[in-house]
Protein backbone atom coordinates (compact mmCIF):
# COMPACT_ATOMS: atom_id res chain seq x y z
CA UNK A 1 0.00 0.00 0.00
CA UNK A 2 1.10 3.35 -0.78
CA UNK A 3 -0.22 6.11 1.77
CA UNK A 4 0.05 10.12 1.41
CA UNK A 5 -0.77 11.51 5.01
CA UNK A 6 -1.32 15.28 4.46
CA UNK A 7 1.44 16.09 2.18
CA UNK A 8 2.47 19.50 0.85
CA UNK A 9 4.88 19.51 -2.29
CA UNK A 10 6.15 23.28 -3.33
CA UNK A 11 3.44 24.78 -5.16
CA UNK A 12 0.78 23.04 -3.91
CA UNK A 13 -2.71 25.31 -2.18
CA UNK A 14 -3.50 21.95 -0.40
CA UNK A 15 -2.22 18.85 1.50
CA UNK A 16 -2.99 15.56 -0.31
CA UNK A 17 -4.15 12.50 1.79
CA UNK A 18 -4.15 9.26 -0.15
CA UNK A 19 -3.90 5.14 0.34
CA UNK A 20 -3.21 3.50 -3.13
CA UNK A 21 -4.09 0.04 -3.12
CA UNK A 22 -2.75 -3.25 -4.95
CA UNK A 23 -5.26 -3.83 -8.14
CA UNK A 24 -6.32 -0.13 -8.08
CA UNK A 25 -5.28 2.21 -10.32
CA UNK A 26 -5.07 5.93 -8.62
CA UNK A 27 -5.58 9.44 -10.49
CA UNK A 28 -3.96 12.99 -9.23
CA UNK A 29 -5.64 15.06 -10.83
CA UNK A 30 -6.62 18.96 -10.57
CA UNK A 31 -3.75 21.71 -9.41
CA UNK A 32 -1.16 22.39 -11.99
CA UNK A 33 0.97 19.95 -13.82
CA UNK A 34 3.85 21.12 -11.98
CA UNK A 35 2.27 20.10 -8.21
CA UNK A 36 1.13 17.10 -9.96
CA UNK A 37 4.40 15.96 -10.97
CA UNK A 38 6.47 16.82 -7.58
CA UNK A 39 3.94 14.89 -5.66
CA UNK A 40 5.08 11.99 -7.92
CA UNK A 41 8.58 12.58 -7.03
CA UNK A 42 7.73 13.14 -3.29
CA UNK A 43 6.42 9.79 -3.44
CA UNK A 44 10.09 8.64 -4.95
CA UNK A 45 12.11 11.28 -2.71
CA UNK A 46 13.49 13.23 -4.94
CA UNK A 47 11.71 16.72 -3.99
CA UNK A 48 10.52 17.54 -0.73
CA UNK A 49 7.80 16.59 1.04
CA UNK A 50 6.99 20.42 3.02
CA UNK A 51 4.69 18.62 5.34
CA UNK A 52 3.12 15.39 5.91
CA UNK A 53 4.77 12.25 4.69
CA UNK A 54 4.65 8.94 2.50
CA UNK A 55 4.49 5.53 3.59
CA UNK A 56 4.81 2.55 1.60
CA UNK A 57 3.74 -0.77 3.11
CA UNK A 58 3.58 0.61 6.55
CA UNK A 59 7.17 2.12 6.47
CA UNK A 60 7.58 5.81 6.29
CA UNK A 61 9.86 7.32 3.43
CA UNK A 62 13.21 8.62 4.69
CA UNK A 63 16.57 8.66 4.23
CA UNK A 64 17.47 5.80 5.61
CA UNK A 65 14.39 3.86 3.82
CA UNK A 66 14.63 5.96 0.57
CA UNK A 67 16.83 3.69 -1.49
CA UNK A 68 15.29 0.37 -0.65
CA UNK A 69 11.46 1.91 -1.25
CA UNK A 70 12.87 3.31 -4.48
CA UNK A 71 13.70 -0.11 -5.69
CA UNK A 72 9.56 -0.98 -5.20
CA UNK A 73 8.87 1.78 -7.51
CA UNK A 74 8.89 2.86 -11.68
CA UNK A 75 8.28 6.18 -12.63
CA UNK A 76 7.59 7.33 -16.35
CA UNK A 77 8.01 11.22 -16.84
CA UNK A 78 5.66 12.90 -19.01
CA UNK A 79 8.73 13.29 -21.32
CA UNK A 80 12.87 13.00 -21.49
CA UNK A 81 13.84 16.04 -20.72
CA UNK A 82 16.92 16.64 -22.90
CA UNK A 83 19.53 19.29 -21.51
CA UNK A 84 20.13 22.29 -23.85
CA UNK A 85 18.15 23.51 -26.39
CA UNK A 86 16.29 21.01 -28.36
CA UNK A 87 14.46 21.61 -31.53
CA UNK A 88 13.19 18.33 -32.43
CA UNK A 89 12.17 15.26 -30.53
CA UNK A 90 14.17 12.23 -30.93
CA UNK A 91 12.84 9.20 -29.18
CA UNK A 92 15.66 7.24 -27.28
CA UNK A 93 16.58 3.99 -29.27
CA UNK A 94 16.31 0.94 -27.48
CA UNK A 95 20.38 0.82 -27.02
CA UNK A 96 20.05 4.18 -25.43
CA UNK A 97 17.64 2.87 -22.85
CA UNK A 98 19.61 0.00 -22.01
CA UNK A 99 22.52 1.83 -21.11
CA UNK A 100 21.20 2.88 -17.92
CA UNK A 101 22.77 0.61 -14.94
CA UNK A 102 19.23 -0.16 -13.95
CA UNK A 103 18.08 -1.39 -17.42
CA UNK A 104 20.96 -3.25 -17.81
CA UNK A 105 20.46 -5.70 -14.68
CA UNK A 106 16.89 -5.75 -15.47
CA UNK A 107 17.16 -9.01 -18.17
CA UNK A 108 15.03 -7.04 -20.80
CA UNK A 109 15.85 -7.63 -24.43
CA UNK A 110 14.64 -6.09 -27.88
CA UNK A 111 12.25 -8.70 -28.39
CA UNK A 112 10.49 -7.93 -24.97
CA UNK A 113 10.60 -4.18 -24.96
CA UNK A 114 9.13 -4.51 -28.52
CA UNK A 115 6.51 -6.37 -27.90
CA UNK A 116 5.38 -4.60 -24.25
CA UNK A 117 6.00 -1.12 -26.57
CA UNK A 118 2.79 -2.89 -28.77
CA UNK A 119 0.56 -3.07 -25.78
CA UNK A 120 1.17 0.03 -24.16
CA UNK A 121 -0.98 1.25 -27.35
CA UNK A 122 0.56 4.54 -26.86
CA UNK A 123 2.70 6.76 -29.28
CA UNK A 124 6.31 5.39 -29.63
CA UNK A 125 7.90 7.90 -27.84
CA UNK A 126 5.88 7.20 -24.10
CA UNK A 127 5.40 4.03 -25.09
CA UNK A 128 9.20 3.19 -24.85
CA UNK A 129 9.33 5.01 -21.47
CA UNK A 130 6.32 3.15 -20.11
CA UNK A 131 7.10 -0.10 -21.82
CA UNK A 132 10.53 -0.34 -20.13
CA UNK A 133 9.20 0.70 -16.56
CA UNK A 134 6.57 -1.69 -16.64
CA UNK A 135 9.06 -4.67 -17.66
CA UNK A 136 11.47 -3.98 -14.43
CA UNK A 137 8.27 -5.53 -12.76
CA UNK A 138 8.08 -3.04 -10.05
CA UNK A 139 4.93 -3.23 -7.37
CA UNK A 140 4.26 0.37 -7.69
CA UNK A 141 4.04 2.42 -10.70
CA UNK A 142 4.13 5.99 -11.05
CA UNK A 143 3.53 7.37 -14.35
CA UNK A 144 3.05 11.39 -15.39
CA UNK A 145 0.49 12.59 -17.95
CA UNK A 146 -0.06 9.03 -19.62
CA UNK A 147 -1.07 9.00 -23.71
CA UNK A 148 -4.93 8.08 -23.35
CA UNK A 149 -4.68 5.26 -25.81
CA UNK A 150 -2.67 3.40 -22.69
CA UNK A 151 -5.83 4.11 -20.18
CA UNK A 152 -6.78 0.44 -20.38
CA UNK A 153 -3.36 -1.23 -20.55
CA UNK A 154 -2.47 0.37 -17.13
CA UNK A 155 -6.20 -0.24 -15.89
CA UNK A 156 -5.13 -3.40 -17.08
CA UNK A 157 -1.63 -3.19 -14.82
CA UNK A 158 -3.26 -2.42 -12.08
CA UNK A 159 -5.86 -5.51 -12.07
CA UNK A 160 -2.73 -7.68 -12.37
CA UNK A 161 -1.67 -6.67 -8.48
CA UNK A 162 0.24 -3.91 -9.07
CA UNK A 163 -0.31 -0.26 -7.29
CA UNK A 164 -0.84 2.09 -9.90
CA UNK A 165 -0.52 6.08 -9.59
CA UNK A 166 -0.93 8.15 -12.66
CA UNK A 167 -1.13 11.87 -12.88
CA UNK A 168 -3.38 13.32 -15.36
CA UNK A 169 -5.96 15.92 -16.60
CA UNK A 170 -7.53 13.32 -19.37
CA UNK A 171 -10.96 12.14 -19.25
CA UNK A 172 -10.12 8.97 -20.87
CA UNK A 173 -7.92 8.13 -17.67
CA UNK A 174 -10.15 9.51 -15.42
CA UNK A 175 -12.85 7.31 -16.25
CA UNK A 176 -10.35 4.17 -16.18
CA UNK A 177 -9.52 5.34 -12.59
CA UNK A 178 -11.00 3.31 -9.46
CA UNK A 179 -10.01 6.55 -7.35
CA UNK A 180 -9.76 9.57 -8.45
CA UNK A 181 -7.87 12.22 -6.28
CA UNK A 182 -8.53 16.00 -6.74
CA UNK A 183 -5.38 18.16 -5.88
Amino acid sequence: MLELNEVLVEGAANTVSMMAQERQMTCLTGGTAQVRSHLLLAILGLVPVKSGFVNIDGEPLERQTMKKLRKMMAYVPSELRAEGEVTVYEPPSVQDLFMLKDNREAAISNGLLTEEMKRTCAPQEKAQLLAMAVLRQRPILLVENPAIESAGYLKGLARDGRIVVVASEERAILDMADEIIEI
